[in-house]
């Protein structure tokens, strides 16, 4: 097979302007364009250390211990 010639991709090109028009286009453009924005900031945000945070547990509510005087 050979690869398409600019006549070929001109086709193509007015083609799909044909079905989608220009708005539709120019909108999926930014959504694609916001995605990877999105996935970058998330590719980012794990190369952060994780903070881990720790509880301890408390002592239980009830009637305090007797101690022997």
């Amino acid at each position: 097979m050979h690869a398409p010639g600019i006549w070929g991709i001109l086709v193509v090109a007015v083609v799909v302007i044909l079905l989608f028009g220009r708005g539709k286009i120019s909108g999926m453009m930014g959504e694609v364009a916001s995605g990877i924005k999105a996935f970058q900031k998330g590719m980012k945000d794990d190369d952060k250390p994780v903070e881990r945070v720790t509880t301890t547990a408390a002592a239980p509510v009830g009637e305090p211990e007797k101690k022997d005087v």
